[in-house]
């Protein structure tokens, strides 16, 4: 086979590419309404999205999208505005109230194509009333910090916006809906991706109050007194709000998965895939992952050839230290260390979007050397992976993987190669 390296790396572009908005939208799309057609969306998806509306779209179309800084993907006829993700910034603020603004001017006899993804959540801020900008801000830091998962955010989140958890569909009512989605989240549970702004939201301010309890969250007094409130609930399944809408998922995790997959059969390995929906800390699952390595290893599957362990989904990062890095460094620096130097495994953990947390990487590559190298240099592997800092680690023995805004999300990938 290829150089362990260069083939990981290739299951990792075959998911990516599985994601291509281009690719996975254009299926999907509806016939044009009497009226005229908008796009309107948010996430890091969502600018390749509304080009691909926009390449396979007869007839007026208009629309705002907004997506993370560095992934816009120009249009000529629908707008692209760029903004902070995870934490919120003013850009998002603005962009979001224009959408609500064009969102209340649909008709009955008009369309609004919503196209979301992951980063919804943090790029389409629209605090509820009484509530700031920087209370949004505050409190995302301390939900990225806590080690909740993506499901306990985002139900938070809902609960502390007038656009997302089924807001963004009452301002587009009375118009047809139909809401395209790329899943980014385990389950690909439709309310949770990017917090679900134009479908119904089943979760309530009781819930999010019990994620704020659960990891000891200390948000600002505004957020506090507006979820014990608990005023104007969401929208909920079953509501005739949603009798208009339909809802399409255009791009899952599992496909890249089973690209990936295909990818390795190709190349005459082995997959062994465990699923899209992988949770946890990060620690945790790396080092679960490296049980199952050593297994395989010491059962002789290898006897007729490689083998590679493929998972998806989204596993969580308690922040304890003060380093750099996301959860797909911290799993690399992780199954580093559970290996220990074995020769004959090397492991790819990279996030689909080319963004690991807030750096510039997508994640981290490991081989049998990657310990020596960081002894040869004088790093102490552990005192990185204690300080959560992968990126430093990685930066300095060599091992980032760097891909750049791919534009598109459709969650974490990681591949286990097992030799012979």
């Amino acid at each position: 086979m290829q150089n362990p390296q260069d083939f990981l790396r290739s299951l990792f572009d075959a998911g990516v590419a599985a994601a291509d908005p281009l690719k996975c939208v254009p299926p999907h799309l509806p016939e044009p309404p009497k009226g005229k057609t908008v796009v309107l969306g948010a996430g890091k998806a969502s600018a390749a999205m509304a080009r691909a509306v926009e390449d396979n779209w007869q007839g007026e179309l208009s629309g705002l999208v907004v997506t993370r800084y560095g992934f816009s993907v120009p249009c000529n006829r629908i707008e692209i505005i760029e903004a902070a993700h995870p934490v919120p910034d003013a850009a998002g603020r603005a962009a979001a109230g224009r959408i609500v603004e064009l969102a209340q001017r649909l008709g009955p006899d008009d369309l609004c194509l919503a196209v979301i993804s992951g980063g919804a959540s943090a790029v389409l801020t629209y605090p509820a009333p009484g509530l700031t900008l920087e209370d949004k801000q505050q409190l995302n830091r301390e939900l990225l910090r806590s080690g909740a998962n993506i499901v306990e955010m985002n139900c938070v989140r809902k609960h502390l916006s007038a656009i997302k958890g089924g807001r963004l569909a009452q301002a587009i009512a009375p118009a047809r809906l139909v809401t395209l989605l790329i899943s980014d989240v385990p389950g690909d549970i439709p309310g949770v991706i990017g917090s679900g702004p134009t479908v119904p939201d089943d979760t309530t301010f009781a819930d999010a109050r019990a994620v704020i309890e659960k990891y000891r969250i200390n948000p600002p007094r505004a957020v506090s007194e507006h979820l014990i409130k608990a005023e104007n609930e969401t929208p909920k399944t079953g509501d005739p709000l949603f009798d208009n809408s339909t809802l399409v998922m255009v791009g899952r995790p599992i496909a890249s998965l089973e690209a990936a997959a295909a990818a390795a059969k190709k190349a005459g390995v082995r997959p062994i895939v465990l699923g899209d929906d992988i949770e946890g800390e990060t620690r945790d699952v790396a080092k679960q992952h490296a049980v199952l390595a050593r297994k395989i290893l010491a059962s002789g599957e290898t006897d007729g050839g490689p083998c590679v362990i493929l998972s998806g989904g989204e596993t969580t990062v308690s922040i304890k230290g003060n380093g750099r890095g996301g959860p797909n460094g911290e799993y690399a620096l992780a199954m580093a260390l559970e290996m220990q130097g074995e020769k004959r495994v090397f492991a790819l953990s990279g996030d689909t979007d080319g963004i690991d947390g807030s750096e510039d990487n997508a994640g981290a590559m490991i081989d049998p050397d990657t310990l020596n190298r960081a002894k040869s240099v004088g790093l102490d592997a552990q005192a990185y992976l204690t300080n959560n800092d992968s990126y430093g680690f990685f930066e300095k023995v060599g091992g980032l993987l760097m891909t750049g805004p791919t534009c598109t999300n459709v969650n974490d990938l990681r591949a286990v190669l097992v030799l012979p």
